[in-house]
């Protein structure tokens, strides 16, 4: 067992946040090559995909290790716990939505569902940047504010993805089956609010 430490570790808190968050940038710019060139790559795609939900993984664990070994922290350990599971969050739902794609064997792409990676990788810059002004809790409302309003955009996009596929789907397990993997992109943004959520938490509690 590791020995508890006394002293505040910030330092290491912070980096591996940033570490975290930029993995969420990485991963959903490789989610929007995967769905904008599909069926081209998509194995390669995919795995790297993968590879980047186990460094988030990895990430989470690192950061979940280092709270149980700090008896001072930068911020509430509730609050530490929280922002770690929601990014985390983010990489498995584009994993599982990728995944989605091979296993139900997917001949195309709708448009709506490489709309909706764009607003995740939009998302998960703004939360990349959130992350960014963390260390001495900056003011990060413009980031904020901004990944909020995407996750709106994500909201009525999966409306209207699913009302299209009900529309224009003649094949009862096409509409089932993108209507799962468009309801995974949704998640991976409602995960990108979350920890905005919890960002803005943070930020009040240490103002």
């Amino acid at each position: 067992m590791a020995p508890l430490r006394l002293t505040p570790q910030k330092r290491e808190f912070f980096d591996l946040y940033t570490r975290a968050s930029a993995n969420t940038v990485e991963i959903s710019s490789l989610l929007i090559q995967l769905l904008e060139t599909f069926p081209v790559d998509s194995d390669e795609l995919t795995r790297r995909i993968k590879e980047r939900e186990h460094e988030g993984d990895h990430l989470t664990h690192e950061l979940i290790s280092l709270l149980n070994q700090t008896f001072v922290t930068p911020f509430d350990r509730e609050d530490i716990y929280r922002l770690a599971g929601a990014i985390d969050d983010v990489c498995d739902h584009i994993d599982e939505a990728a995944e989605n794609l091979i296993t139900y064997g997917a001949e195309r792409v709708p448009q709506k569902a490489v709309e909706q990676a764009r607003v995740i990788h939009q998302a998960a810059r703004n939360l990349d940047g959130a992350v960014g002004l963390l260390d001495g809790f900056k003011d990060s409302q413009t980031q904020l504010i901004e990944l909020r309003r995407l996750e709106d955009e994500g909201d009525r996009l999966v409306r209207d993805a699913v009302g299209e596929l009900f529309q224009t789907s003649s094949d009862p397990i096409a509409v089932i089956r993108w209507k799962d993997i468009h309801e995974r992109l949704e998640e991976a943004v409602d995960s990108l609010e979350n920890a905005a959520d919890v960002l803005e938490g943070i930020l009040v509690k240490n103002r």
